[in-house]
């Protein structure tokens, strides 16, 4: 991130590796982000926006970026033992941009190459690609064309590799007024907004006297990027609570969602997830479904960010199977079960990835 290339571990995706690193930021700072993608194998830069809750979407058009000219053998002949022609004066490199007619770029990464993200910024910054223009050789001497090119030409969509499909933006002044109230946020989205906020929350009045010092420690650590003194901080303050509380106070199972948040900013998504898991649990047996729904939807943000594909089908598991049941409750489990598809065919591609790392 921010010139450092992003690399997909073995059998993961690229797609996947640059989204969840892009989301993580985005739930740290509780705002939209902005990254310009040079995909290297493609040749291309995508400009890409990614929220907090993992959707993303193209902020403008994909440009093509030409690639240096290689020396032909002809001239590797001709030069000399000091890589310059007999008879030539030295001459400093010559960057030649090269005319392509491959197809149109595309916002999918490719597989084996790394993403370089180029730059991140918050939501309303936009970035743009510089361009380098090569420096004219000393007079006398043969250069190649250096003109800029045009972007790449349009195919049709049977022969793009993966066309960049735009959405057009829903007529809002057509649309009927609705009376629905906006969805709340949940998960680690609604732990960022508490965590940037301009004080500790608390569930009960006896939570505001004991925790308000430890949580704004936690949260100053978390905002300031000390996210290792966070989860000490965050752990020690979930045993002490527990003990003065309850293991099952509202206040103990707040600080467990902060530190499960804590947990997945820190890089450790097993165990957020499991966190995430025990959570749902007990607010499911506490006839809490909005409470339970939430910490599913944090359990599913650090499961997709678990790399091996045996954890993540072990964890995938115990997901889906609680949330299954949570749909068959009333509740906003049963109102949106689109998430919970796309949960089972992560579970799907997770599968075909354990069989191929598993073959000799």
């Amino acid at each position: 991130m921010g010139g450092t290339s992003v690399m997909a571990a073995p059998g993961e995706e690229i797609q996947q590796a640059v989204l969840d690193h892009l989301q993580r930021l985005a739930i740290s700072v509780g705002a939209p982000v902005r990254a310009t993608i040079h995909d290297d194998r493609e040749g291309c830069v995508v400009p890409l926006e990614v929220s907090a809750d993992g959707s993303s979407r193209v902020t403008g058009e994909a440009v093509r970026v030409a690639a240096p000219v290689k020396p032909s053998a002809a001239d590797a002949v001709a030069a000399g033992p000091s890589g310059t022609a007999a008879g030539m004066p030295r001459q400093k490199p010559v960057t030649v941009p090269r005319p392509t007619s491959a197809p149109p770029c595309s916002p999918a990464l490719s597989q084996e190459q790394p993403a370089a993200v180029d730059a991140v910024a918050p939501k309303g910054v936009q970035d743009a690609p510089s361009v380098t223009r090569p420096q004219p050789g000393p007079a006398g001497t043969s250069q190649a064309p250096t003109g800029q090119f045009g972007p790449a030409p349009v195919m049709p969509a049977a022969q793009a590799l993966a066309p960049v499909v735009a959405v057009p933006e829903p007529d809002l002044a057509s649309m009927a007024p609705t009376t629905a109230a906006p969805t709340p946020p949940r998960g680690f989205d609604a732990v960022a907004e508490e965590v940037l906020g301009d004080g500790p929350v608390t569930e009960t009045a006896e939570g505001a006297e004991l925790l308000a010092g430890p949580m704004t420690r936690i949260n100053e650590a978390v905002r300031s990027g000390r996210i290792e003194a966070a989860a000490e901080l965050a752990d020690r303050t979930v045993a002490e609570a527990a003990t003065a509380l309850g293991a099952g106070h509202a206040e103990v199972l707040h600080l467990r969602e902060l530190s499960a948040y804590i947990a997945y900013l820190g890089g450790d998504p097993v165990r957020a997830c499991r966190q995430s898991l025990d959570l749902a649990r007990l607010r499911r047996q506490a006839r809490d479904a909005e409470a339970a729904y939430g910490n599913v939807q944090s359990a599913a943000t650090a499961w997709r960010a678990v790399r091996d594909p045996e954890e993540g089908l072990r964890l995938g598991h115990d997901l889906i199977e609680l949330w299954t049941d949570l749909t068959a409750e009333p509740g906003p489990a049963a109102d949106d079960p689109r998430p919970l598809e796309s949960a089972r065919a992560r579970m799907v591609r997770l599968t075909d990835r354990a069989a191929r790392a598993a073959r000799p």
